[in-house]
């Protein structure tokens, strides 16, 4: 069965240590892995059975913005396994986004991965609202969603835009809820919503996991590990646990994603 991993980290080696040990930090979690250096990445999912990987960083300032996609177009030009995507950030003008989203496109991206929480903006704020004017059907917009600690990443406010900018197509990462699961029905008729399966596994049950997948349709689920946070090995073992129809997995582990980016 092919599997694509549809949420992966990756820094530059002179970084990875460090940035991996901070996320660590950040959400109070022991990382899976010491480094989130690429062939790291390559190695631990290829023992998985991945064969493909959508790798992508966040800028927490806007300088960072093109020095982070030239990191990520440089390894998915070296690994024909990944597929990159783009960063943005926040206090960049619209035009400054446009010319960065026109540059990726040419350069073989596949999307966009944004962190409000990282990146510290709320997610249906008017000044980032430019940000999916200036993306639009270009690419899917990936989203950490859902930490209680914030209110930055709350569903609510991802429903709010997805709602407004119907033409984007949005991805709620870790099942749209991670530790908000009570506020995830705001996603219920909205189309243009998508989701994928990192970093929830490990805390919810088999059986919410089940009931989430049920209730948004397997067509709209993506398999991801969030390297380096968790051993994909695992995190695949834990998705087998699910009790999903193997249509349903082959859905979710390689099928709807290519759909989405339109993969050969």
């Amino acid at each position: 069965m092919e599997i694509i991993d549809a949420h992966a980290h990756i820094y530059p080696t002179k970084i990875a240590e460090k940035a991996t040990a901070a996320i660590g930090d950040f959400y109070g979690i022991k990382m899976s892995m010491p480094s989130g250096v690429p062939e790291r990445l390559l190695e631990i999912g290829k023992k998985a059975g991945i064969s493909r990987f959508v790798v992508h960083s966040c800028a927490t300032k806007a300088v960072q913005v093109r020095s982070i996609n030239e990191f990520i177009k440089a390894e998915i030009d070296e690994h024909k396994e990944f597929l990159g995507y783009m960063t943005l950030h926040q206090d960049m003008t619209e035009e400054e986004m446009r010319s960065e989203v026109e540059w990726c496109c040419r350069n073989g991206f596949k999307g966009v991965k944004l962190h409000p929480d990282f990146q510290k903006f709320y997610i249906d704020d008017e000044n980032v609202e430019k940000i999916y004017r200036a993306v639009g059907d270009i690419f899917p917009i990936l989203f950490h969603t859902g930490d209680d600690r914030y209110e930055f990443s709350k569903p609510y406010r991802l429903a709010n835009v997805a709602k407004k900018y119907k033409n984007v197509r949005f991805i709620a990462a870790h099942f749209g809820g991670y530790r908000c699961w009570d506020e995830v029905d705001c996603y219920k008729g909205l189309d243009n919503v998508y989701f994928d399966t990192s970093s929830s596994l490990p805390f919810i049950t088999v059986e919410k996991a089940k009931s989430l997948i049920d209730e948004f349709g397997a067509d709209r689920f993506f398999f991801g590990s969030d390297f380096p946070m968790w051993n994909a090995s695992e995190e695949l073992e834990r998705f087998m646990k699910i009790p999903l129809t193997e249509k349903e997995r082959e859905k979710i582990l390689a099928k709807n994603l290519k759909s989405l980016l339109k993969l050969d």
